[in-house]
């Protein structure tokens, strides 16, 4: 297996930035609790968020749920939200550092998974590994819901998808990706192409159940049950 830390992207390493991310990422996690609670979850329900970084999200779901894991490849991330979880007295999340790869599941199988701007970090090979992982701690009839940068367009649409994505980029990097984040992302990440991801999903043992694809073609939420 590979270094997992080496595909983080240095950034998400740093203390600092790990402080400042919240701001610059701007994600409020209440409609993805709310489709998941449709979904089935509840008091008595086990979910992994795999990615968590700042723990935007875990912290968030963790009042709805029995258990909330909380999994980043990232030291200081981990030892963000595990410092937020005992501030706010929320006993039922467990902090691990770990990854797609490398984190090993204790005990029944997960409910739901979430993991939200964190598979695009590995490449398609290790992507195919890491959705099979995944699939094998989650029960039969579990969720999993997919936020991620994705290229939802043909090859031969790269350079108009590219300059309207470029174009709506943020000017201050305090308060959003600028150009020069995307262009790093896009040469230095891995973002799939929808139309492999969704074989990867399939073959792993998901069926993608509705899929919602931003107006920029660069970014997709899948929600896929385990079969």
């Amino acid at each position: 297996m590979p270094d997992e830390l080496g595909y983080a992207g240095p950034e998400h390493l740093e203390p600092a930035y790990v402080a400042a991310y919240d701001r610059k990422q701007k994600y409020d996690p209440s409609a993805d609790i709310e489709e998941l609670a449709r979904r089935g979850l509840d008091d008595s329900s086990t979910l992994l968020d795999m990615g968590c970084g700042t723990g935007t999200f875990a912290l968030a779901v963790a009042p709805r749920c029995a258990r909330v894991i909380a999994v980043d490849v990232s030291p200081a991330m981990v030892a963000h939200v595990a410092a937020a979880a005992e501030a706010r007295g929320l006993a039922n999340v467990e902090v691990i550092q770990g990854g797609f790869l490398t984190h090993h599941h204790e005990g029944p199988p997960v409910d739901f998974v979430f993991t939200r701007n964190a598979l695009h970090h590995l490449p398609d090979f290790w992507k195919a590994i890491a959705l099979g992982r995944l699939a094998a701690v989650m029960k039969r009839g579990a969720w999993l819901w997919l936020r991620d940068l994705l290229y939802a367009f043909e090859p031969s649409e790269v350079a108009i998808v590219m300059d309207g994505w470029f174009a709506a980029a943020a000017d201050d990097p305090l308060e959003g990706y600028t150009r020069e984040d995307l262009a790093t992302h896009v040469r230095t990440e891995f973002s799939t192409f929808t139309w492999l991801l969704e074989p990867m999903l399939a073959h792993a043992g998901f069926r993608a159940m509705d899929a919602e694809v931003d107006r920029r073609r660069t970014y997709a939420r899948y929600a896929c049950v385990k079969l």
